[in-house]
């Protein structure tokens, strides 16, 4: 399971970074505290999970699956724009990297959860 988490936690690391080069460097806004202020504001979906996702909580990992899925499709808007497709295509996948490893963490926690609780 230290595997996957690790993945998750590379996956959540490359979309801050991602988000980060796109509001700072690519797209930014005219002043630095607005790009500051925007790029918090874009992160916070991913934020607020991931102490949840550090300790493998069932609740938090299921969150952040969710999450992911706001990133894919902010990312599909930007591949069809020409001049962002590559950071949308980056996106995408990243997303459904999350998305896919934190649902393989969801079940290994729940089927884990259920060999605790043992048969009923």
């Amino acid at each position: 399971m230290k595997g996957w988490l690790f993945i998750a936690l590379v996956l959540v690391g490359s979309l801050v970074a991602l988000t980060g080069l796109r509001q700072f460097f690519v797209e930014p806004l005219d002043g630095t505290l607005t790009n500051l202020i925007w790029f918090v504001l874009q992160l916070l979906p991913l934020l607020l999970p991931l102490p949840g996702l550090l300790h493998v909580k069932l609740r938090s990992t299921f969150v952040m699956c969710m999450t992911s899925m706001l990133y894919f499709i902010h990312g599909v808007l930007l591949v069809f724009d020409p001049a962002m497709r590559l950071m949308g295509a980056f996106e995408i996948a990243f997303s459904l990297g999350l998305s896919a490893t934190t649902a393989i963490l969801v079940r290994m926690i729940r089927e884990q959860e259920a060999s605790i609780e043992g048969p009923e």
